[in-house]
């Protein structure tokens, strides 16, 4: 049976899976200047954009590099990706924040859009960045949307992984987008579809003329869906929304054990307003080889902010060791991978 998580518990006002959700929306971490080195990385047609962090403190450069993938309608500035690369960072870990085809500031270098499953675009990157990381373990964390892609590149080539966490991941996109047209989450999947709809309209590349009558035209999307059966599937050279759906939907390769895994966790919360959980407590009842599900009964979606939160940045400040106040999914990536690591070292082997 699936295990609850007990230690985490919601910090005050962030009570509830809506404000769970929403805490880095409606209060931004507070960070600083992004000081990262940019990155571009030949893919295809185009290049997608790389912000690279370096390793910090007292460990630093033996943890190896960990890419980073933001969620659906994000990109690597986001507040929830830079918190968490900068917990990996004090872990050790060189980070690689990638923008996704179109994300961020790396619209203006690749035409198109991203896809749960974009292993084309994926791929050469982990490539890359498995060159520069000089023998030292590559890893993958994934946040929401991100960690389905990761999962779907790791089972389409195994190996180009030594280990991932996949963070409020949709493994069965189709539930997802059954999931968004609820009412209650009709706000969500219209801020959705405006960023959407709005990154897909700044393409310097241009739309055909059927995409953008699809985007601005009088039938112009109301749903996940209807932007992915419109835009995505299309682009990505699926028949239609279904096929795309079921084709890069990780659930049913990962049940069916059809490709070797790395070492692996889902961290996935119950009461997630945006990602169905019933996808990862189906793994957690018969998990594969290599995969570990962590499920806690509140946390929302990527939200995770526990009453623990402060105390431990206080203690590391205390501690030297820097002043990055990560949520409780951050920290249990970053324990997780640790773990991993030293596993690996322990055993005198690569991960």
């Amino acid at each position: 049976m699936p295990s609850l998580c007990s230690p985490f518990r919601q910090r005050w006002p962030w009570i509830g899976p809506d404000l769970q959700t929403l805490r880095d929306t409606l209060r931004p971490p507070r960070l600083g200047p992004d000081t990262a080195t940019a990155l571009p990385v030949q893919v295809g047609d185009g290049e997608l954009l790389v912000l690279r962090d370096p390793p910090l403190g007292a460990a630093a450069g033996i943890g190896g590099q960990v890419v980073l993938v933001h969620g659906l309608g994000g990109s690597a500035g986001g507040g929830g990706v830079r918190r968490l690369g900068r917990c990996l960072q004090q872990a050790g870990f060189g980070v690689w924040r990638l923008n996704l085809r179109g994300a961020g500031p790396g619209r203006p270098l690749a035409a198109g859009t991203y896809a749960a499953a974009c292993n084309a675009d994926l791929l050469p990157v982990l490539a890359e960045a498995r060159r520069q990381a000089g023998g030292l373990p590559l890893l993958g964390v994934g946040l929401s949307l991100g960690g389905a892609v990761l999962l779907n590149a790791a089972l389409a080539e195994p190996g180009v992984l030594d280990g991932l966490v996949a963070v409020s991941s949709p493994l069965d996109l189709a539930a997802c987008a059954q999931r968004f047209d609820r009412p209650r989450n009709w706000l969500y999947q219209r801020w959705l579809l405006r960023g959407l709809i709005r990154q897909t309209l700044a393409d310097p590349f241009g739309l055909n003329a059927a995409e953008r009558e699809a985007l601005a035209g009088p039938a112009r999307p109301r749903s996940i869906r209807a932007f992915d059966a419109a835009i995505t599937a299309p682009r990505w050279g699926y028949a239609d929304v279904d096929a795309y759906y079921a084709q890069a939907s990780a659930l049913t390769r990962l049940r069916a054990g059809a490709a070797p895994l790395p070492p692996a966790l889902l961290l996935h919360a119950l009461d997630d307003p945006w990602v169905p959980a019933a996808a990862a407590q189906q793994l957690a009842d018969d998990p594969p080889p290599g995969l570990e599900v962590l499920l806690s009964a509140h946390g929302g979606h990527n939200g995770f902010h526990s009453v623990a939160d402060r105390a431990v940045a206080d203690r590391a400040v205390a501690d030297g060791a820097g002043s990055a106040i990560g949520s409780w999914a951050d920290r249990r990536t970053v324990d997780w991978l640790c773990t991993l690591q030293a596993g690996a070292v322990g055993a005198g082997q690569r991960l």
